[in-house]
Order: C-alpha cells, then sequence, then structure tokens
C-alpha cells in the first residue's frame, strides 16, 4: 500500500522543505508527485519541524499547493551487474543508451568509509603510462592520490589518456565525470570509446541538478565496491571534477542556509570529502582493491583554496600541474618538484628510489641555476653549470613531455640516458655498480 503525505511548506531551487514524518532518516529516498508530474528525491537533512528534501530533476511544474511526498523508508540504492563494465551511467547507474542489463543486486550509495583495521597496506605498482608519475611520484594499487590541474590547461585530453592507458593486473577503469559541460562529456567518452571500450563512465552533466553531482561519486565508488570486493577486480576511480561536486556542496548549503565557513563552502566539507576519498584500499580478506584518482582544477590556480586544501589532508599525495610548463608545450604539464606520492617507497626497488632521487634532485638544481642565469647570463656559468640547463631542457622535452603512454622500461631508458649529460661526480645518489651498468655501459 503506497501512502503520500501532504505538508510542502517551501521549495528553494531543487530543495524542497516539508513537514516532519516519523521514523524518515537520512539518506532515504523518496517519491514526489505533483499533478502529473512525478520525480525521485533525497532526504538530505532532519529535524524535529522540518525535513529537506533534495529532489531530483527540473521542479518548475511543481505546484507548492498540491505536493505529495511518498517516503520509502530505505536509503538511496543503485543497480549492480558486471554488464555495467563499459556503459555510460547517470549519477544512478542508469544506462543512458537505454540497453538493458540484468540486474544482479541493488546496493546503499552511501556506506561510508572503510574501518582501517580492516586494510592492508598497499605495496603494488599501477602504471600509468606517465613518466613523471611512473618514475617520481608512483601510484601504487589502493592509493588514493589526486591531481590539481589548471583551468585553461588541456585537462580533458590529460583524463581520457589517463583512463585509457593506466595498467595494472585485472583491472576495471571507472571514470566519474562530475557536472561537465555537454561538449567536454562529448570530448571525453568519444576519445576513450575509440581508445579503449572497457571503461564504465557515470557521466553527470552541469545543467542537471547539484544533488546529481553530490550521488554520483558515491555511485561510481558503490559500483567500484562491487567489482572489487566481490568481483575481485583491481578498480581504478578517476573523479573528475571534484571542484564541481564541492561548488555543489557548496550551493546546496546555501539553499539550506547552514552557516558557511571558509569561501563559503559547509565547515563539514573536510568530513564530506574524506567519505568519498576514504573508500579506497585493499581490504583482507578480499581479492580485489580500489585505487582513487580524484582530478580537481584549482580555484584561481590556488593551492590554498579549501578544496585542494582539504584533500590534500586526506589523501596520500598529490600530483600538481604546472601553467609555465604548457606555455613551453609540455604535455602533460606535471611539475614534479611540487607533486608527491606518499606511498611510493612502499613499493619500488632500491635502484628505482636512487634512479628517482637523482633524477629529483638534478632537476631542483636545474631550476636553480636557470634562475641564477637569468641574472648574470648564462656566458658566465660554469661547464658544469651548463650541463644542467641542457638537463632540465632536455628532461622537461623529452621526459616530461609525452604524446603517447611508456612501459616502465621506456620511462627508465629515457631517464638513464638524460643522467649521461652530467658528470659522473653530479651523481652522487647513485651507486658505482648502477653508474657503471646504467650511465658507462
Amino acid at each position: 500500500m503506497r501512502i503520500e503525505y501532504e505538508g510542502a511548506l517551501e521549495i528553494k531551487g531543487n530543495l524542497l522543505f516539508f513537514e516532519t514524518i516519523e521514523n524518515v532518516g537520512l539518506n532515504e529516498e523518496v517519491t514526489i508527485r505533483s499533478n502529473e508530474k512525478t520525480l525521485k528525491g533525497i532526504v538530505s537533512s532532519i529535524n524535529e519541524k522540518i525535513t529537506v528534501i533534495e529532489i531530483l530533476g527540473e521542479v518548475y511544474e511543481l505546484d507548492l499547493q498540491n505536493i505529495k511526498v511518498e517516503f520509502k523508508y530505505k536509503p538511496v540504492q543503485i543497480p549492480l551487474s558486471e554488464e555495467m563494465s563499459g556503459k555510460v551511467l547517470n549519477s544512478f547507474g542508469e544506462s543512458l543508451d537505454n540497453s538493458i542489463i540484468n540486474i544482479e543486486k541493488y546496493q546503499n550509495i552511501n556506506v561510508g568509509a572503510y574501518n582501517p583495521t580492516r586494510r592492508l597496506y598497499p605495496k603494488d605498482i599501477v602504471k600509468t603510462g606517465f613518466s613523471s608519475i611512473d618514475a617520481l611520484n608512483t601510484l601504487i594499487k589502493g592509493q588514493k592520490l589526486p591531481i590539481f590541474a589548471l583551468s585553461g590547461l588541456p585537462n580533458d585530453e590529460f583524463v581520457s589518456k589517463l583512463a585509457t592507458q593506466i595498467e595494472i593486473e585485472d583491472s576495471v577503469v571507472i571514470l566519474g565525470a562530475i557536472g561537465l559541460r555537454h561538449e567536454r562529456a562529448e570530448f571525453l567518452i568519444n576519445n576513450i570509446v575509440k581508445n579503449n571500450q572497457n571503461v564504465t563512465v557515470f557521466l553527470n552533466l552541469a545543467n542537471e541538478p547539484a544533488v546529481n553531482s553530490i550521488v554520483l561519486p558515491r555511485s561510481a565508488l558503490t559500483f567500484a565496491e562491487y567489482m572489487a570486493f566481490e568481483k575481485g577486480k583491481n578498480v581504478i576511480v578517476i573523479l573528475y571534477d571534484m571542484t564541481n561536486y564541492a561548488n555543489a556542496l557548496r550551493e546546496i548549503s546555501a539553499k539550506k542556509e547552514e552557516i558557511p565557513g571558509k569561501k563559503g563552502y559547509p565547515g563539514y566539507m573536510y568530513s564530506d570529502l574524506a567519505s568519498i576519498y576514504e573508500r579506497a584500499g585493499i581490504l583482507k580478506g578480499k581479492n580485489g582493491s580500489i585505487t582513487q584518482i580524484p582530478i580537481l582544477t584549482l580555484p584561481d590556480d590556488d593551492i590554498t583554496h579549501p578544496i585542494p586544501d582539504l584533500t590534500g589532508y586526506i589523501t596520500e599525495g598529490q600530483i600538481t600541474m604546472d601553467r609555465n610548463l604548457y606555455k613551453k608545450g609540455i604535455f602533460p604539464p606535471v611539475n614534479v618538484l611540487t607533486s608527491l606520492s606518499r606511498l611510493m617507497n612502499s613499493a619500488i626497488d632500491k635502484t628505482h628510489k636512487r634512479f628517482a632521487s637523482q633524477l629529483y634532485s638534478s632537476y631542483a638544481k636545474a631550476k636553480k641555476i636557470e634562475m641564477f642565469a637569468s641574472i648574470i647570463g648564462e656566458e658566465e656559468l660554469s661547464e658544469t653549470e651548463k650541463k644542467y640547463l641542457l638537463f632540465s631542457k632536455k628532461f622537461e622535452k623529452e621526459f616530461v613531455n609525452q604524446d603517447i603512454g611508456r612501459t616502465f622500461e621506456e620511462t627508465f631508458d629515457k631517464g638513464w640516458e638524460l643522467l649521461k649529460l652530467l658528470p659522473e661526480s653530479e651523481l652522487i645518489r647513485l651507486t658505482d655498480e648502477e653508474i657503471k651498468k646504467y650511465i658507462n655501459g
């Protein structure tokens, strides 16, 4: 029997303020009916007198005086099936091409983070195909490693390449596209389908209600958990763009008239982001894993903005893009000096550690010499310093810059060739055996 309630008090955008009904819980599903219009909704806030419902869909035809709400008394769930792999889905796991999917089960999208005592320490490498990441900021299976992008850079191209060339044994790639404009979403999907038809895309467009942007990453991660911990797959989840997610969170918070925090974002944004980022890892007794790559565009290139600032606290490093490298024609414009993978050393061998350390320190010294040369002129530099300048230019043009993905072997070969430009006396982070084998061999 269906029971519908009346008691609509106010509508603000996609928020419906309703009289509180007994036994209704947070994040539960509701159905809203007004005249001939039927919409779904989610309970987002409750107090003794008022329940706030986030409406999923267009609200322009809703008549406040003729609204009836049916409370489902169950959390928002999405369908799950292996047949969803390779599909383009909406925020609620429904196929956008209307293809028939045989559903295996339904699952609550708000399961929360994993207990740390249930996790295993990440120790296996995930190959991205980008030398600046694989060699110097290595991604580890089960890690959450964000990428700090910048507006105006070829971020869509980078995301499409990352989604199609990332490599790990028995893997599944899921792209959660959050709040993108139609033309950008079309570019991503076309490039992904052309290069790798096994990528599953959860898509939310910019013209959809803000609540859809809040739901999407949780739906994508729910499918990821199903594929990882029930089907034993190594799942890579790319969430792009988390700045759009945070802006949707701020929009909904403002409509609820909650007390704003820094730059208008809600004070609970830290715990909200953590509820997403912490759904990554390797669980004891499970065969699969979830590796998470959140990508966010820095507002005004400000790394101290609340979105990247809070993200950095929760996650395990960051990959940062650089506008000056982009102006030099470098793709992807990864600034290795400000990037970091905190779990890298848990998986790489000793030679890789020394190789990465030598490249990093040599490039850092070269950038200092570049700054010095801009003051006194290159003609005043020593021969060794001039070799560092050559190393810096080739490092950016031949190592960081790349049109296609590289294997680990190709990345190391390029790195060793670059180190040969420097005098042996400068290779203080390598062993004599490594210099003999890789530099002089």
